[in-house]
């Protein structure tokens, strides 16, 4: 980097950090708020804004929370004793704190940061490579009472330590890596309070998640295992018989599980709110519908089990003790039609709030009909990837049909075996006729898109049917703020400048390869859109102008 460069970096790098500090004092006195600071590393700009924080927020701050930050461990450790109102810490990815394995190593510190955190109440240490036995044990040691832990993608010796050769944490609290008896010691230290676990991501194995379900007192009510790619049926039979009271589980990713888990969780939680079981390709419609036939059940993600049907999940719904469904991601699962979107719409209607049927491709103009009249109390709807949907379904009008070309005489085929000169001999067997699918119900002159007034979030990606015809006049949500209209390329700036006309609200906006996209269009919208973020045009007709 030249040093010009460098210079201005320095000086643009200060003037944030000075309207940092001015927002933060303007915060200070303010109870219950929480603060997200990303990319701070150990320069003295950060050790001062840090400075900031505890003094004019610290006995209000409530929650902390550091991305891609680099601190220095003297930096932290000068704010922690401030924050005696904190209760969430997040402090993933900091690695710089830890890989020195003195983080928290003197008494005096310790009990400084005891007596802030003794409150704390979620403690997020995910993404840790150098999280070890004793920094571990010092950090957890100030936070008495805990009630959610996560350490999603940390390095976790659950059964053998490589550096000693011997069964993890056998001997002595190690200094490089994080063992299973480190972690079961705090399971039955705080498993009066703790209530929720995220261990995703940390090559958990059927026996230790055996040993952790097993902890006297513990009653889990949250459990994340995403990504637990050894896990069995067999191993989650085992934490749902210790662990019965569980309100939330995502098993999303444990490839090796089959319809089996999918039956013991219908029949072991039956006060289950929700469930993620995505990526979890061996599931098929078994089980499916005693699962939504739990009356508490309020979210359901089933992404990328693309052995569904959807039947299964009607005909649950459609029992008298039918969930209540809030939330319903079926997205990549092909085998999602109309006549199964058609039948959810009309079951669902009252309460679903978020539906997600990206890449459902066999999707067309009826399922867009039948969303838009039953389910008009929808914050977010997904579509992004279904191909079949027209301009005519979202404005809720019937498509017009293309007239059949009548024969126009004699034709040459390449063979010229029928040159149309001789009809062909009758056959004299009566023609099978083809099987008949059930189709839902036609929809003429139904409601639009107009009809999702609450609209929050809309995904219509790769929908390369749909022109300005339809966006122009359909895409009017005030409450509307994220929108992906990326890969349609028969869009053009008229629908971007009605978008931002009627859709003050949006944050981010996505119009990546809409090639009809100008500098034209794009200078007349961004002034209406204040609020906006995020605004992604690569591949669109854009210039450095």
């Amino acid at each position: 980097m030249r040093l010009r460069d460098r210079e201005t970096w320095v000086i643009l790098w200060a003037f944030v950090l000075l309207v940092l500090m001015a927002v933060i004092r303007s915060l200070g006195g303010r109870s219950g708020c929480s603060l997200v600071i990303s990319q701070l590393d150990g320069s003295s700009l950060s050790r001062v804004l840090l400075m900031e924080v505890g003094k004019w927020l610290g006995p209000h701050l409530e929650g902390l929370s550091l991305p891609g930050s680099s601190l220095t461990e003297a930096s932290l450790l000068a704010l922690l004793p401030h924050l005696t109102a904190l209760r969430r810490l997040d402090l993933s990815g900091l690695d710089s704190l830890f890989m020195s394995g003195a983080f928290l190593s003197r008494e005096e510190q310790r009990q400084q940061v005891r007596s802030a955190l003794c409150g704390l109440e979620e403690l997020n240490l995910s993404h840790l490579r150098y999280l070890s036995d004793l920094t571990f044990n010092r950090l957890t040691s100030c936070t008495p009472r805990l009630r959610r832990l996560a350490l999603a993608g940390s390095h976790i010796a659950f059964e053998f330590d490589p550096y000693r050769g011997c069964p993890a944490g056998a001997a002595r609290d190690s200094s490089a890596l994080l063992s299973l008896r480190n972690l079961r010691r705090l399971l039955v230290e705080q498993s009066s309070t703790l209530v929720a676990l995220d261990l995703s991501r940390t090559s958990i194995t059927p026996q230790t998640l055996r040993t952790i379900a097993q902890v006297e007192g513990l009653r889990l009510q949250e459990l994340c295992l995403q990504g637990s790619k050894e896990l069995t049926d067999y191993s989650v039979e085992a934490l749902l018989q210790h662990q019965a009271g569980l309100l939330r589980l995502d098993l999303s990713g444990c490839t090796e599980l089959t319809s089996r888990a999918v039956v013991a969780v219908a029949r072991a939680l039956k006060n289950l709110q929700h469930l993620s079981m995505c990526q979890d390709w061996k599931i098929t419609d078994k089980g499916v519908d005693e699962l939504v036939s739990l009356a508490s059940l309020r979210s359901l993600e089933l992404s990328e089990c693309t052995h569904l049907t959807g039947a299964t999940v009607v005909k649950g719904l459609s029992g008298p003790t039918g969930a209540q469904l809030e939330r319903l991601a079926f997205r990549s699962c092909t085998g999602i039609r109309d006549l199964e979107v058609f039948s959810l719409a009309q079951l669902c209607g009252g309460t679903l709030r978020e539906l997600d049927l990206t890449s459902c491709i066999y999707l067309t103009d009826l399922s867009v009909s039948a969303i838009v009249t039953y389910l008009q109390g929808l914050v977010l709807l997904r579509l992004g990837w279904c191909k079949e949907i027209t301009d005519w379904g979202l404005l809720g009008l019937e498509a017009p049909t293309r007239r059949e070309r009548e024969p126009e005489g004699p034709s040459f085929t390449r063979t010229f075996g029928n040159m149309g000169f001789f009809q062909p001999p009758k056959n004299p067997f009566p023609a099978r006729p083809p099987p008949v699918e059930p189709v839902p119900p036609t929809m003429q002159g139904g409601a639009s898109l107009l009809a999702l007034g609450g609209l929050q979030e809309l995904d219509l990606s790769a929908c390369c049917l749909l022109t300005d015809m339809s966006i122009t006049q359909v895409l009017r949500h005030r409450e509307l703020r994220r929108l992906s209209l990326a890969l349609l390329p028969e869009i053009s700036d008229a629908s971007l400048a009605s978008v931002a006309s009627h859709c003050p609200s949006l944050t981010s906006l996505s119009l990546n390869h809409c090639g009809r996209i100008t500098d034209a269009g794009v200078t007349q919208a961004t002034p209406l859109l204040a609020r906006l973020q995020h605004l992604s045009l690569s591949h669109c007709d854009i210039t450095d102008r």
